[in-house]
């Protein structure tokens, strides 16, 4: 069994900032690409941030200069530092990972279960 557990999230008023982390655990040989997304009730999950396990990061349009996506590969952790906060960035954030559990075996991707970010105006 692979677990993601977020933590992190919470309110912050307008203009603050939040740092969100996301551990793996269980059986995991590596984990490859890591990323948040961000849910809005009524919305589509929509990717915010991505790392490869060489560091290298993509980032949506509308965190770009606000949000910060970094990994430690030791502690199979990503982290989001989000500063700058606005409130149309209120929702669920999830971390996702691409893991391989065994040699020459296939990529799956787990999922965490969330953690609600509020900002407030």
């Amino acid at each position: 069994q692979v677990h993601l557990v977020e933590s992190g999230g919470g309110l912050v008023q307008a203009g603050g900032s939040l740092r969100l982390s996301c551990a793996a655990s269980g059986r995991i040989l590596s984990i490859y690409t890591m990323q948040w997304y961000r849910q809005v009730p009524g919305k589509q999950l929509e990717l915010v941030a991505a790392i490869t396990r060489g560091g290298s990061t993509n980032y949506v349009d509308f965190v770009k200069g606000r949000f910060t996506i970094s990994r430690d590969n030791g502690k199979n952790t990503v982290y989001l530092q989000m500063n700058t906060l606005k409130p149309e960035d209120t929702a669920v954030y999830k971390c996702a990972a691409d893991i391989s559990k065994v040699e020459l075996g296939p990529l799956m991707r787990y999922w965490g279960q969330g953690t609600q970010v509020t900002v407030s105006s």
